[in-house]
């Protein structure tokens, strides 16, 4: 979905959108899963990165701007606990009772255009 708002700096507003967002690349180099017994499963993901290109526009009652951009997220570390109920009266269930998730590095691009 797009992300649209506001934020207020100093004497000013300043609306921002930022659309047609795209999930580019997505790396897992280390990732693994164990059962914990009795309990459920442990997900572990260790140095996984994510692309992602979007348009901006950003409006300022001084000027406006748009364009393009890519968002690359890296060093990323998620440690995820899901239970697993061991009933027999319906179908299977998952739920997650813990996340813990960790990122390193954010490196921003903007291209555009005034």
């Amino acid at each position: 979905p797009d992300l649209t708002g506001h934020e207020k700096f100093g004497l000013g507003n300043v609306k921002y959108n930022i659309s047609r967002i795209h999930v580019t690349a997505v790396e897992l180099p280390s990732a693994s899963i164990s059962l914990l017994p009795g309990s459920g499963i442990k997900l572990v993901i260790g140095n996984a990165s994510l692309t992602i290109d979007m348009n901006w526009n950003i409006r300022t009652w001084m000027f406006k701007d748009s364009g393009r951009g890519t968002v690359h997220i890296s060093k990323v570390f998620v440690t995820a606990i899901f239970s697993t109920p061991l009933d027999n009266t319906g179908p299977t269930s998952i739920s997650l009772t813990s996340c813990q998730t960790t990122s390193g590095d954010v490196d921003i691009k903007l291209n555009g255009k005034t």
